[in-house]
């Protein structure tokens, strides 16, 4: 039912709005001082290489559940790995004393918002068309969900 009702919502939609529903956003704190990322540094902080913003606020990297589409696009698009091997990396990430902790697990667009909203340095992904205030969405090499070029589907 839900399926079929998001699907005639987006039917209706103009095909510029279709796309940017169908991009997954990467959205920070609103405290986080960055408004735009390269594919590389994105990387990079999803493999923990990178761990603060700037000097001073630590990276707190959020994602969701395995199965749910946002995770699926970044383990697929941004990091070119399977489930397992992504809970195999961060095992021996932390394992190596390489990083304190494992990426955080959010089970919900909800979830994934009241934690990006609430958390200083927090990053993560959602849909594009569902960020709510409080956050802000990262650009991706120059770009916004929506636009030409983006990315991460």
């Amino acid at each position: 039912m839900r399926f079929l009702l998001r699907f005639l919502i987006l039917a209706a939609l103009p095909a510029c709005a279709r796309l940017a529903a169908a991009d997954i956003a990467v959205i920070v704190h609103s405290g986080v001082p960055v408004n735009d990322l390269s594919f590389s540094d994105l990387r990079q902080i999803l493999l923990g290489d990178r761990q603060y913003w700037g000097s001073s606020v630590k990276v707190t990297l959020l994602v969701r559940s395995p199965v749910a589409r946002e995770r699926d696009a970044m383990l697929r698009t941004v990091l070119q790995m399977s489930e397992a091997q992504f809970r195999q990396y961060w095992i021996g990430k932390v394992f190596r004393a390489e990083a304190a902790a494992a990426p955080r697990v959010v089970n919900s667009e909800e979830e994934t918002a009241s934690m990006v909203a609430s958390t200083p340095g927090s990053l993560s992904f959602l849909d594009a068309a569902r960020v709510p205030k409080g956050t802000k969405i990262v650009r991706v090499d120059g770009k916004l969900p929506g636009e030409a070029g983006y990315r991460l589907r």
